[in-house]
């Protein structure tokens, strides 16, 4: 493997700093692999592992949207908007001369990456929706129907404080946990970098509140009534849809998405829930690697 070296930097965007970090060069063939996190606000510290990627000849770009990890944390919730995200992405492709790029959304950043695709921005050779969604409200049925599967106890737990408004409390953490070890990450301990996001995340969760709610399946946000079920047909890349099987992006959401999408196709990892780029590193980087290159041969 080449030795890669990283860059980091801010781009200047309404005002506010958005932090980027770019691995390796460009080799020649090879389309630079864009990332985006999920959340909405949880930073882009977890997609580590897609850094490999950059040993074989290939940049991969990540950023912090605002509101999160290593970008400014502008207080304007009237602004935390599908829109805006778009934009920036605009703009990050523009400062970083990104005219070409492979554009590989994570959960929410799935979500961003659709409807960026549905407004028609040239130079996109191809998508990858990692463990994301086309309908909130097929998700939080799935949702929903994981979480009729945890323990009385702990389903008590989340009933109660939803009832009560009262969601920061220690207690409730801890039976989301209960769901997030089953089906984020079943690694125990969770491995470091995925710990770090979920730190950061935790530290300044206001976009995450304020788009989507407060649990996985407690959906009070402005993202509630997103749905691009019905325009999935328009996204014309080649596309690759990945999710693990204990997966909170279920394998009927994954089916959703390949249905609509024309000729996509589906990977579903075995060992995975939620984060199968850091539960099953090896064979994610493989399976995307080979789908990159598939597509520049094309």
């Amino acid at each position: 493997m080449n030795k890669v070296g990283a860059v980091e930097g801010v781009i200047p965007f309404e005002g506010h700093e958005t932090w980027y970090r770019m691995v390796g060069g460009d080799a020649e063939g090879k389309t630079p692999l864009l990332c985006l996190h999920g959340g909405p606000g949880c930073p882009h510290d977890y997609l580590e592992p897609l850094e490999a990627i950059a040993e074989t000849g290939r940049r991969v770009i990540f950023y912090d949207q605002l509101g999160c990890g290593n970008s400014s944390y502008p207080q304007e919730p009237d602004g935390w908007t599908m829109q805006h995200f778009i934009q920036e992405l605009d703009a990050v492709r523009g400062a970083l001369g990104l005219s070409r790029v492979h554009l590989l959304g994570q959960s929410w950043g799935g979500m961003l990456a659709l409807d960026y695709l549905l407004g028609k921005p040239a130079g996109v050779e191809s998508l990858i929706l990692a463990s994301s969604l086309s309908s909130v409200k097929q998700w939080t049925d799935e949702a929903n129907r994981l979480r009729s599967e945890l323990p009385p106890d702990v389903r008590a737990v989340l009933d109660r404080h939803e009832a009560a408004g009262t969601t920061d409390a220690p207690d409730y953490h801890d039976a989301m946990m209960a769901f997030y070890n089953r089906h984020v990450c079943r690694l125990i301990p969770w491995p470091e970098c995925l710990t770090r996001a979920f730190e950061k995340y935790s530290a300044q969760p206001e976009v995450y509140f304020t788009m989507w709610g407060p649990s996985e399946f407690h959906m009070t946000g402005t993202l509630k009534d997103w749905d691009v079920t019905d325009r999935l047909g328009e996204i014309r890349v080649p596309t690759l849809i990945t999710s693990g099987r204990y997966d909170e992006s279920t394998p009927a959401i994954a089916d959703t998405l390949q249905r609509g999408i024309p000729h996509a196709r589906s990977v579903i990892f075995e060992h995975s829930a939620h984060a199968s780029q850091v539960e099953e590193p090896d064979d994610y980087l493989r399976v995307l690697g080979q789908f990159l290159d598939e597509v520049e041969r094309a």
